[in-house]
Parts: C-alpha cells; structure tokens; sequence
C-alpha cells in the first residue's frame, strides 16, 4: 500500500504532481522544492516500482499462460537450442539423442532409460509434454513442425504386458510384430487397431529389431522395440495434407529411430 501511495504520488499530471490525503502521511514524503532532491527521491521511488512492477508482469504471465511458462522452463533445463539436438548437417537434418542427465522414468525398481536418438528436418522442434496427451505419464518426449506434423516418444514398462521378461527384455521376447501393435497401438492412436495396419516390417540395427508399422486414417508411422526393462513407441504423424506433401520425410523420421 505504501508503495501504491509513492507511486501515485511521483505521477504527473499534466505538469502538477497531485496526491489526497489518505494517500500519504506527512512522514512519508520528504518536504522539499520541486526540482530538487524531491524529485531525485521520485525518481528512486518509480525505478524501484519498477522493477517490482516487472518481476509481477513475469510472474503473472507465468501463472496465466501454464503451457507457454511450461515451455519455458522445459527448455531450460538443459543446454543447447533444444536439448539433445545436434546442429543441423548438410542436408538440414538433425539428430536428438536423449540426454543422459534427463529426469523421468526412474520410479522404484526401474532402471534409468536407455538414450534414443532419431533424426528429424531442420524446423522441427521439442515441445511440452502433458498428462492429458495419448500416452499420458508414459510420453518421455514430443516434437512437431507446423509445416510436416508432428512425434512422440511413449516409454512404457513391459510389466503392463508380461511379469516374466526380466530386464533386458528384446522386443521379440514380448511378441511377434501382429501382437506387439495390437497390444501397444491403442496408446498412440487412441483406438484399436484392428483393421488399421497398413503394412509391418521388421529392421535389424546392431543386433536390436525395430518392428515397423504404418497406420490407415489417422495417419501414423509406429516404430516399437525394447531396452531394459521397457517397451519404446515412436510415432509419427501428420494431417492429410501434410501427410500427402511430406510422406517421405515422415517415412525417413520414424525410420531413423535407435536405442543408442
């Protein structure tokens, strides 16, 4: 309140300083002639307030806008443009690695997450994660580009589909390609997916298998496998339109998934 009354105080009108007198006490305000150290003492007075003034506008938009604070804090945490991401090479393609640093996953009896990596084009970028997304508490990460769509990386514990697995669980030991979509795929698309796979392949990496799926309307690329004690889905997707314009792009994003 007292600072209300400086401030009110220091304002001018119209050239004439104005204040009531429930504004103030006498002690408040320092009696001297205008031009002189009163006007100095003002001057200190509205630099404090505002600087106050500033830190309540940041923290207001904060607390007014949760995603876009959100986005800021996340971003943030770790170093770099987007944390993970590498510079871009002379395709314009950059790779993400999960940095080893990063938090989440590490409940009791868990093992921290085996890093991943994947490439994506140049304007592609990390975006907030929310509870309220498909996928929920599982989702560990999110990309998207205005132009070409948009991935997820859902981390889920094999627990949920066998208690026998051990913990270097391969994804062939959860299943063949048929039982692993059919089982997993309703956490990316939201739906079941009977009826809805397009196509399935199976890629070899460095001794690690990669169960591969494209998805009918709504359009979306799956690649599964498992480290740990964990099964890995990365999705892409896209409108139809940009699913029309940049298929081969999003075709070679969820290609270029690895555990690392």
């Amino acid at each position: 309140m007292m600072e209300t009354a400086l401030l009110r105080y220091c304002v001018n009108f119209s050239g004439h300083k104005k204040i009531s007198a429930h504004q103030r006490s006498n002690s408040e305000i320092p009696k001297t002639s205008p031009g002189g150290c009163e006007d100095e003492w003002c001057a200190r007075v509205l630099s404090r307030r505002s600087v106050m003034a500033s830190g309540l506008v940041s923290s207001t938009t904060a607390l007014a806008f949760p995603r876009e604070g959100l986005a800021v804090v996340k971003q943030g945490l770790l170093a770099g443009r987007v944390p993970g991401l590498s510079e871009p090479d002379e395709e314009g393609w950059r790779t993400y690695r999960r940095p080893d640093e990063k938090s989440g996953g590490h409940g009791v009896g868990w093992s921290p997450i085996i890093p991943y990596a994947f490439s994506v084009p140049q304007d592609w970028n990390e975006v907030p994660v929310s509870i309220a997304d498909l996928g929920g508490t599982e989702i560990d990460l999110r990309f998207a580009s205005p132009k070409e769509g948009r991935l997820s990386v859902i981390v889920a514990p094999v627990l949920r589909f066998a208690d026998n697995l051990g913990d270097d669980v391969k994804i062939e030991n959860i299943g063949q390609p048929a039982k692993v979509i059919n089982a997993f795929g309703p956490e990316v698309i939201g739906e079941n997916v009977e009826g809805k796979v397009l196509s399935s392949n199976v890629a070899e990496h460095d001794g690690r298998l990669y169960y591969q799926f494209e998805l009918e309307p709504p359009h979306v690329l799956i690649t599964a496998t498992a480290a740990g004690n964990r099964l890995y889905l990365f999705s892409v997707t896209g409108n139809g339109l940009q699913w029309k314009r940049h298929y081969r792009d999003l075709k070679r994003i969820a290609s270029s998934f690895r555990i690392v």
